[in-house]
This record gives structure tokens, C-alpha cells and sequence, in this order.
């Protein structure tokens, strides 16, 4: 098989590339799960009074993102951090509890169903677990050709079949896995076949959920490879979730570091290794194993994560923070632009506190 890709995606109509406009914008995000129940379970008495208490998992706290044409933003952070839910907000399987998301200028989060359909096909996902993304009462053929007849139902059933051998073709597929179900294939293969899947229907965005981490290590190079691959070929935009910091450091283009819902660092991917500035960022840079003598000293965190159902006041990092100081426990930081292309939302680093 080949992990190259043959036939250039067409430049995508009402492109607003030349502005210089973002892709995806992402301003406000919020996402909260309730733990309350129904209505009538959140009714308690208290001191003699019927009173409503309301319980939610706050999944994303204020996240802001800007995604341009042609790049690839990794978001990375520990299990928890909001990775994976900021990625099925945006392509709309989840709704937000506030904020914004726009798309090529236009927002998106409050469309109707309906209204959404041209913007599915611009947009696609990759899950994380290709053993569950698959439908298994469908072939490979059938599975690949459902998004095409969706989003093109004019096309002629030759024309369907002519992009599904072009796609299956594109991502190393042979021939004959059309007239085979899901569960005869290895997780490569099918996360082979869901890469084929999102690109049936010519996306300019994909949204990657931890692609690789459930496959073997002898095949996520080739599926990352594949990837990358088209990218290139396609003039792909990815926004991609994954906790692996060697995936980022090859893939990424710019990286997102998120703690407990919230955006602490944006750099490009060069910029973050060798100088990260926020300290969780610092710390995660140290934990990398490095066949070095001056390695960074792996940095210790103290303390637990925060649970997501009460915050912090303030910065979400403050109880781990070594820097931390009164304003770090009692305002919440924003993101501020630096010099070198990157952003931050730490008072040290505002202060001059930390370098």
C-alpha cells in the first residue's frame, strides 16, 4: 500500500483566503453538563424551602482559537482538559452553553439542522476509535459512497462510484475492500478507510479526535504520514486533538495547550518547544524523554487537578503553580499577544514574573 495521494482537492468556492480571514474562529466557547437530572430532581427542600439546585461538569471555560487556511492546530492537555469537546462542538454534534463559532465569516453554531448540511460537507471528522466509527451492518463501498450520495444526490451512480475508487485510491485501499464489512480489517486499515470516509466528499476542514492513539505504534506513523499527505495534496485546514507532544512537535503547524476547559498557551509548533512560556506548558515540555545531556529538569507538579463541577477562582492553574500569587487566585488571565507569535494567559508572565 501507498501513503500518498494522488488527486489534488478543487480550491473550495467563496474562499475568503485572500483576506487573510481566519478559517474557524472560535471566541467565548463554553460547554456545561449538567448533573442535576431532570427539572423536578433538582427541586429540594432547604431550611423549609423548595429550592432548585443546579449541578454542571464545566467541559470548556472561555475558549478562544483562530484556525487559518492550510495549517494544522494541534490541542493538546491531560486527559480531561476539554480536548475532545471542543472538537464535537465544533463540527455540531454538540451544543454550545455560550460562545461563538464561525466559519469562513459565517456562524455556525446556531444554524438549524438544515442549514448546517453545507457546511457538513466542508467539514469532517475523524474519531479516535475505528473499531466503533464504522457502521458493521455496512460494506466498506456502501459505507464510503452514503456521505457522497448525502451531500451530491444528483450525481449519477457511476459518477459516485468513479470518486469512491478515487478516494479508496488516494488513501492505499485496495480494490476489492469494497464488497468487505469493518470488523474483517485491523485498526489501521480502518482508520484507513475512515480517513477515506471524511475525505469522500472533498472537505477543506478536518476535525482529527486522537487518530492514532488507538492503533498499534507500528502503523500510526503511516496513518500520520497519510494524513500529512493530505494535507498537502488537498490544501487541508486540520484541527487536531491528540495528548501525544511527539505527534504535535511532527504534525502541528501551531499548538493550543488546554487545562481544566481553558486555553493556556498558542505558538507555533517550533516556537513552543524551545521556549514555552506558561508554566504547565513548561511542565509538559519537561516531561518529554530526550536523549540529551541538556535536557530541560522534568519539572514535579504539586497537588491535584482541579475538579471540573466546582473551579477555581482565578486562573485554573493557580493551586499547581509554583508563580502563583493573589491575582492569580483571584482573576481569571486572558490571552495576550507576544512578540514572537505566540499567546499566553498567565499573570507571571504579563508581570515579567516568570521568563
Amino acid at each position: 500500500m501507498t501513503d500518498t495521494l494522488s488527486s489534488p482537492r478543487p480550491e473550495a468556492s467563496n474562499s475568503p483566503a485572500d483576506s487573510g480571514q481566519p478559517l474557524l474562529e472560535i471566541r467565548g466557547l463554553e460547554k456545561r453538563f449538567s448533573l442535576s437530572g431532570d427539572f423536578l430532581e433538582q427541586l429540594k427542600f432547604k431550611g423549609g424551602k423548595l429550592v432548585r439546585e443546579q449541578e454542571h461538569v464545566h467541559a470548556i471555560n472561555g475558549v478562544d482559537l483562530e484556525i487559518q487556511r492550510g495549517e494544522a492546530l494541534c490541542v493538546v492537555g491531560e486527559s480531561g482538559c476539554g480536548k475532545s469537546t471542543v472538537a464535537r462542538t465544533v463540527m455540531g454534534l454538540l451544543h454550545p452553553s455560550a460562545g461563538e463559532i464561525r466559519y469562513a465569516g459565517e456562524r455556525i453554531d446556531d444554524l438549524t439542522t438544515q442549514a448546517l448540511m453545507p457546511y457538513r460537507r466542508r467539514m469532517q471528522m475523524i474519531f479516535q476509535n475505528p473499531y466503533a466509527s464504522l457502521n458493521p451492518r455496512m460494506t466498506i463501498q456502501q459505507t464510503l459512497e452514503e456521505p457522497i450520495r448525502l451531500h451530491h444526490p444528483d450525481w449519477s451512480r457511476q459518477r459516485v462510484r468513479d470518486q469512491v475508487d478515487e478516494v479508496m485510491e488516494s488513501v492505499g485501499i485496495a480494490a476489492d475492500w469494497g464488497k468487505r464489512y469493518g470488523h474483517e480489517f485491523s485498526g489501521g486499515q480502518r482508520q484507513r478507510i475512515a480517513i477515506a470516509r471524511a475525505l469522500a466528499v472533498d472537505p477543506e476542514f478536518i476535525v482529527a479526535d486522537e487518530p492514532i492513539s488507538a492503533l498499534d505504534v507500528s502503523i500510526q506513523a503511516q496513518v500520520l504520514n497519510l494524513l500529512m499527505d493530505a494535507r498537502r495534496d488537498r490544501n487541508l485546514t486540520y484541527l487536531f486533538i491528540t495528548h501525544d507532544l511527539a505527534v504535535v512537535e511532527h504534525f502541528g503547524t501551531r499548538v493550543a495547550v488546554m487545562y481544566l476547559g481553558r486555553v493556556c498557551e498558542v505558538a507555533p509548533t517550533a516556537t513552543l518547544f524551545a521556549t514555552p512560556r506558561h508554566p504547565y506548558t513548561q511542565a509538559l515540555m519537561s516531561a518529554i524523554p530526550r536523549l540529551e545531556d541538556e535536557r530541560p529538569q522534568h519539572i514535579r507538579l504539586e497537588g491535584e487537578v482541579p475538579t471540573p463541577v466546582h473551579l477555581p477562582s482565578g486562573c485554573v492553574f493557580h493551586a499547581r503553580c509554583p508563580h502563583a500569587n493573589a491575582r492569580c487566585r483571584e482573576e481569571v488571565p486572558r490571552l495576550i499577544a507576544r512578540d514572537d507569535g505566540s499567546q499566553v494567559a498567565c499573570h507571571g508572565v504579563e508581570e515579567g514574573r516568570i521568563d
